[in-house]
């Protein structure tokens, strides 16, 4: 049915700067929201950044001004543009598809490694 599929991980040294892409495709819906979320080892998964429409999006505080969150809605295709990357930010990303309206299904990719070391 629907798959989301990642690409854009990869090894950086500190300060660099990523961009991770997300594709949707199958039926999710007319009305959903995309996002961005993270796990790293030993820490539950946490969002950050969603996006509804391009005046509507939300960020985690610890990536506020260094990470931007996209979409093309004619693509079914998101982005998150990483700068300033930090050894904290190492992290599996997942990419996540949610409904606004019901049935409210929520769908996940199978996540992008994200390394940040020097």
């Amino acid at each position: 049915q629907v798959q989301l599929v990642e690409s854009g991980g990869g090894l950086v040294q500190p300060g660099g700067s990523l961009r991770l892409s997300c594709a949707a495709s199958g039926r999710i819906g007319s009305i959903y929201a995309m996002g961005w979320y993270r796990q790293a080892p030993g820490k539950q998964r946490e969002l950050v950044a969603l996006i509804i429409s391009a005046d509507k999006t939300n960020y985690a505080d610890s990536v506020k001004g260094r990470f931007t969150i996209s979409r093309d809605n004619a693509k079914n295709t998101v982005y998150l543009q990483m700068n300033s990357l930090k050894p904290e930010d190492t992290a599996v990303y997942y990419c996540n598809a949610r409904n606004l309206v019901p049935p409210l299904n929520s769908y996940w990719g199978q996540g992008t490694q994200v390394t940040v070391s020097s």
